[in-house]
């Protein structure tokens, strides 16, 4: 079990990808991508994050998290 808010949304992805929860193969191709680039997500980027998180029961973004 996962402890705590994700520090960043590189380790928040990578935590989707390798749990149990079966993704789609477009929320792959975007966890994907976010787990390698660096880059900060747009506002509609960090909604469908926060929504995947939820659905597989794991912990949000750090509050203040420069996303």
């Amino acid at each position: 079990m996962i402890e705590g808010p994700f520090l960043n949304h590189r380790a928040a992805a990578l935590a989707l990808l390798n749990c149990d929860y079966r993704l789609t193969r477009k929320a792959g191709q975007f966890l994907g991508q976010i787990a390698v680039d660096s880059t900060s997500l747009s506002q509609s980027q960090c909604e469908w994050l926060a929504k995947l998180l939820d659905k597989a029961g794991l912990p949000s973004l750090a509050e203040g998290e420069p996303v």
